[in-house]
């Protein structure tokens, strides 16, 4: 067990700041405390910070019977024997109890809720708000005419995010990584991470330009420079007492659904006039019609045809940078489009970096990950660039497209590496529009995975929803285009995956052409 951790941030005068923002005091991790932040960088980490610290509630160690129980708490539908119309707000009341049925006085439960028809394969998202007694309130908006059902489900109970929040501060190395280092006939594989204890030599590989942190432990008898590759070492085991385990069960308090106490549907009828579409309205983002995403700020186009995306891309250079989720962009283009060819470099499968080229066209796709941490089977070390010195090297202009998807790898640490990761690749993004303003910068935002006891302790959707509300404020304003991944898995009546469904993946891809080529108004 590591103690590296530090409980107040050192300013960039040498001043010892406790954070005040948040009431407590921060760990900022590793590598963290000799950050330089402006005053406005600063302000803006505290309220990020503030914001999502302020949703789990201060209760002691809460025996299992007395944490929150699905299958005994229940919501209901207020007014809904009134009359419902297209663009009308529909709420909901939830009541959680624990598993001895008695009622529970604090919030903090992390719940997903949804509104969906079936039949008209329509969906959209809910969005809740904790009232912190055991009460919560859901609000839609209904935004299709028919019979339209209304599902909730606990995620994780207060009791299980509080082990969660835990594991984000004291136990950022849950997810560890190795390099190997060669030179001649020696080698050796030594642990890395954003951060490592300073008990032993380490090798620093912090990026100059970005000033991004990566350490592995010293080899032996090889010299740093000797490293050759990076790769997932594997997830620590063990990391949680048998009483706090019972807060992580499959079909007990992960992803269960909470009923209804009595009706779980309303009927909605047509609007009298022809709709209007509500500028102002950002929430939900969008919501599905005949499997058909249908976002609410602008008309999506559908790229059914491989000409389509041909035409929409011709004389263009795309660039994907991210995760394997940005992945799934390109293996759909490269399958879907006969006339984008993948150019064989013989880099390594699921890893990258991966080209394809339509010469009779002119359009040229690449696609290549982010820079540590990366859980990805092998990276040869000359392969791991930062996204923002990506971005610095791209001249940019009309025919410049850039879509970046990052989120997944970042899950396990606390929340100061991923602002910092997004403030670099923002000063790039924000300097790339400057100097080139008609590029098209896209960013695809995190999306709601499949969830058992050992998954969620590592990439729960509770991590990534505060990971996507960091990424959402930290480029509202920027000027980059929203791909709303995370509305689109959790509206969508597929069950959710790490890797969406192609029918989500073509969705995801018709938003982003979308961006690219926009109907002509």
């Amino acid at each position: 067990d590591f103690h590296f951790f530090f409980s107040t941030f050192i300013d960039s005068s040498g001043q010892i700041v406790l954070s005040q923002a948040t009431g407590i005091s921060r760990n900022p991790y590793c590598g963290y405390e000799h950050q330089t932040l402006s005053r406005q960088e600063r302000l803006e980490e505290d309220s990020l910070l503030a914001t999502l610290q302020g949703q789990v509630p201060d209760v002691g160690l809460v025996p299992f019977v007395k944490s929150t129980d699905p299958s005994s708490s229940y919501f209901v539908i207020l007014n809904s024997a009134a009359f419902f119309r297209v663009g009308s707000q529909l709420e909901v009341l939830v009541h959680v109890q624990d598993f001895q049925r008695k009622p529970k006085k604090y919030g903090g439960d992390y719940l997903q809720a949804k509104i969906h028809s079936p039949k008209l394969q329509a969906g959209a998202v809910g969005r809740v708000v904790d009232y912190k007694n055991g009460f919560y309130k859901v609000f839609f908006t209904l935004l299709w005419p028919g019979k339209v059902k209304v599902s909730i489900s606990l995620v994780h109970p207060s009791e299980g995010i509080r082990v969660l929040q835990h594991l984000q501060e004291e136990k950022p190395d849950r997810v560890y990584f190795k390099s190997l280092f060669r030179s001649g006939r020696i080698s050796e594989t030594t642990e890395c991470n954003v951060c490592l204890p300073g008990s032993l030599p380490l090798c620093n590989f912090t990026d100059l330009y970005t000033g991004e942190p990566w350490f592995c432990f010293k080899p032996k008898k090889l010299p740093c420079s000797s490293r050759i590759n990076h790769f997932k070492g594997g997830y620590l085991k063990g990391l949680l007492t048998a009483t706090e385990s019972a807060f992580f069960q499959s079909g007990v308090n992960i992803k269960m659904p909470i009923n209804s106490s009595g009706p779980d549907w309303v009927t909605v009828v047509p609007r009298r006039i022809k709709e209007v579409p509500e500028g102002s309205e950002t929430f939900p983002s969008g919501y599905y019609y005949k499997d058909q995403w249908k976002p609410r700020r602008f008309k999506m186009r559908h790229f059914n045809d491989p000409d389509n995306i041909t035409e929409c891309l011709q004389r263009k250079m795309v660039y994907l940078f991210g995760d394997s989720t940005i992945r799934q962009w390109f293996d759909y283009l490269t399958t879907f489009v006969p006339d984008l060819v993948e150019f064989q470099m013989g880099s390594p499968k699921n890893v990258g970096p991966f080209l394809a080229v339509d010469q009779k066209h002119n359009i040229l796709l690449k696609y290549r990950c982010h820079g540590p941490p990366i859980r990805f089977t092998t990276v040869f070390s000359n392969e791991l660039h930062y996204v923002a010195n990506e971005l610095n090297g791209i001249v940019g202009g009309r025919n410049t497209v850039i879509a970046i998807s990052l989120w997944s790898h970042f899950s396990t640490y606390p929340l100061e590496v991923y602002i910092r990761r997004l403030r670099n690749i923002r000063r790039s993004v924000v300097q790339l529009l400057d100097r080139s303003p008609r590029t098209v910068v896209v960013i695809r935002t995190a999306n709601a995975q499949e969830l058992g006891p050992e998954v969620s302790l590592f990439n729960s959707d509770w991590y990534n929803f505060q990971l996507d509300t960091i990424l959402r404020r930290m480029f509202s304003g920027v000027g980059v285009y929203l791909v709303d991944a995370w509305e689109m898995t959790l509206a969508h009546y597929l069950p959710h995956k790490l890797h969406p469904d192609e029918v989500i993946v073509k969705n995801q891809l018709d938003m982003f052409l979308s961006f690219v080529c926009p109907l002509e108004t």
